[in-house]
């Protein structure tokens, strides 16, 4: 005689702690686990056996109580980017992350995004309510169009309550491979799906960049400079595969370029003493930026959406640092992709940026800096400068050797602006290559993570 079964299925997958639970009922309790530390995991079984089939209902009973507890999804929408890095995301899901959702009897519905802000274009009238989850089988770009989709709705401020998963299957896992660091686990699809479905979550800040009228909505990182050429110019290589960044690095370190521009900084207690003290008044409202404190009034032309966090940004502290510039590198979290530990102390919601600059560096010293992004060493380099800010301004200018041509800002591994004369300097970007304002809404975003 058979007992009930807990989701109405034969087999349920669960997570109890760090395992994986599977359970079938009759005279007997079988629970099958793969512990995470297995490498790879390996299947155990247990046999709880008992005379008496109201206790196996008792037993799963108690089970169902203690998993629902858990605050565990049972309904997510998952995005798949057929198209990002390797065009393996498909057969990730199928692989991997299925199997693991159907043995959890989670219900979910599959969206393959088809073109660029597909998935942002999805979520702006995505019915929420349906779902405990959105997942992106992809790399960090389907995930910032989802937070940005998010932000641009009328509810915006519920909308964005919606915890967010991501499955590494892109060129750029920088999130992900955060959140699974910091637990001590591989990044892997098996282990984000895990964390997935076990249903624990993390605040992750947003940094809300803006110019004039138009916003973008941040996760990952910003840069300009060396970094940013080699991120973007490096596409010409793609057929590469990830070997085009380091490819391509050293051509633009012995082609090393600098930028003329300033920046400006609202320093975290501790970093104080970077730059000169900046009155803002006299360098940003006599230049009419006054869209820059909007506590003054509406900062947008929007009728809804979120508009960037309300900050009276002439009463902090801050403070001015010139160019010429090698590369300015904002970090949100301390991985910028599966090797590059960009910024090793970063965290998730502690309302700051992590800003790595490099001012001027000898040729030989930046060759060997460069390849401590795999460890993050490169921030104990001297000619490294590493900081919290809790607001930045960035005012970007021409190359050095040749004033008729700009740069790169690249946000989150796509362009935001572009100067005149860069590689695909005629293709039209969301901003113009000029001043943008960046501020830290504390733990806006909320992301599943490994418990």
């Amino acid at each position: 005689m058979a007992g009930d079964s807990i989701w109405g299925n034969r087999f349920s997958d669960f997570l109890l702690r760090d395992q994986k639970l599977r359970f079938e009922l009759s005279w007997s309790l079988r629970l099958e686990y793969a512990a995470l530390v297995a490498k790879p995991p390996s299947l155990e079984r247990h046999l709880l056996s008992s005379s008496s089939d109201d206790c196996l209902r008792v037993w799963t009973q108690k089970l169902r109580e203690y998993l629902d507890s858990l605050g565990r999804p049972k309904r997510l929408f998952i995005f798949v980017n057929p198209y990002g890095g390797k065009k393996s995301a498909s057969k990730i899901f199928v692989n991997d992350v299925k199997p693991l959702l159907d043995d959890a009897n989670v219900e979910y519905t599959i969206q393959e995004t088809k073109h660029r802000s597909h998935a942002k274009e999805v979520v702006q009238s995505l019915d929420l309510a349906k779902y405990d989850g959105i997942v992106c089988v992809s790399g960090d770009g389907i995930l910032v169009e989802v937070l940005n989709g998010l932000l641009v709705r009328r509810d915006w401020d519920s909308a964005i309550r919606i915890p967010l998963g991501v499955v590494p299957a892109g060129t750029g896992n920088g999130t992900v491979k955060s959140l699974l660091d910091s637990r001590g686990q591989p990044c892997s699809p098996f282990n984000a799906t895990l964390a997935i479905i076990g249903g624990h979550k993390c605040s992750l800040d947003v940094a809300t960049i803006s110019q004039g009228d138009t916003r973008f909505f941040s996760l990952l990182m910003l840069a300009w400079g060396l970094v940013a050429d080699i991120d973007i110019e490096s596409e010409i290589y793609r057929w590469m595969g990830s070997a085009r960044l380091d490819f391509y690095a050293l051509q633009r370190i012995f082609g090393l370029r600098s930028y003329n521009g300033s920046i400006n900084f609202v320093p975290a207690p501790g970093y104080e003493s970077y730059g000169e003290p900046l009155d803002l008044e006299k360098e940003v409202i006599v230049e009419g930026e006054s869209q820059m404190t909007s506590d003054d009034g509406p900062v947008s032309t929007w009728e809804y959406g979120y508009r960037g966090p309300k900050v009276d940004m002439k009463s902090l502290n801050w403070r001015k640092i010139d160019g010429p510039f090698v590369s300015i590198w904002l970090h949100n979290v301390p991985w910028g992709g599966e090797n590059t530990l960009a910024a090793p102390d970063a965290e998730f919601s502690d309302g700051c940026l992590d800003l790595v600059m490099i001012k001027d560096c000898p040729k030989c010293s930046l060759l060997k800096l460069m390849t401590g992004l795999n460890d993050g060493s490169h921030v104990k380099s001297p000619y490294v400068s590493y900081l919290k800010v809790k607001a930045f301004i960035l005012q970007p200018g021409t190359r050095t050797n040749d004033p008729t041509k700009g740069g790169i800002i690249d946000v989150d591994g796509e362009v935001l602006a572009r100067g005149r004369g860069v590689y695909k300097w005629e293709e039209k970007s969301l901003m113009s290559y000029d001043k943008l304002i960046i501020k830290v809404d504390q733990g806006l975003a909320t992301l599943f993570a490994p418990n």
